[in-house]
């Protein structure tokens, strides 16, 4: 197997982390203040703490992971563009790992009935969230897009069985999910730890991406947001 420095940036909760032939030997997680200041501005010491515990094995990165998206525009941005940047200067491999299944890779055990779905979600303001449908191999039932979420929203699946949501958009469409079938796991987030197992598949698959064209998966334009003396001027 191969040593991989793993890159998560999609939400205000930043990590990364560093295994080895399926060990971790590496593990930090920055969370954002909720009052502007986001932890992937502590990014860049976090890989270079990575890094030099990788240096200390007397090895170097074979591949480098990094969450592909769906999320926060300027995370992914950050996120993909230090993943590009450590592995072109170390000659490493490029992973992509959809950000909406390591949610589902990071799930505690869970007593499952048959056929339960899992839905996990990132916030994308208002009731907007970016969520995909997994079944419990992680095989995809409905692809990743936009939803705005109301009560019928996911009620073809719900209809069928339970379907558990998480994420940071889950805890707000529960209340407009009514449906008897639902059901939300709470502090479920996207961490570089619970890419490992991810990334070595790929990695043995041969799944790499392209250095210098790769972009993650943004699924909305960037909006930036004006300040409040220009939108009154």
């Amino acid at each position: 197997m191969a040593c991989i420095l793993h890159i998560e940036t999609s939400t205000d909760v930043c990590s990364v982390a560093v295994s080895r032939d399926g060990d971790c030997l590496f593990d930090r997680v920055e969370q954002g203040d909720g009052r502007g200041s986001q932890a992937s501005e502590k990014i860049g010491s976090m890989i270079d703490e990575a890094l030099a515990c990788v240096e200390s094995y007397g090895i170097k990165p074979d591949a480098v992971a990094v969450s592909s998206g769906p999320g926060s525009y300027t995370g992914l941005r950050i996120g993909v563009s230090m993943a590009k940047g450590i592995a072109y200067a170390s000659d490493a491999k490029l992973i992509a790992v959809p950000t909406l299944k390591i949610l589902v890779n990071g799930l505690p055990t869970l007593n499952l009935k048959p056929s339960t779905l899992f839905c996990p979600m990132i916030d994308a303001r208002r009731m907007e969230v970016f969520a995909a449908v997994y079944d419990e191999n992680l095989t995809e039932v409905r692809p990743v897009g936009a939803d705005i979420v109301d009560a019928d929203t996911y009620r073809q699946y719900l209809d069928n069985g339970e379907v558990w949501f998480f994420g940071n958009g889950g805890a707000k469409c529960m209340p407009v999910i009514s449906h008897p079938n639902a059901r939300y796991i709470p502090d479920v987030q996207p961490l570089a730890r619970n890419m490992i197992s991810l990334a070595e598949q790929l990695y043995a698959q041969g799944s790499f991406e392209d250095v210098a064209y790769f972009t993650p998966a943004y699924l909305k334009e960037y909006q930036a947001k004006l300040p409040k003396n220009l939108l009154k001027a």
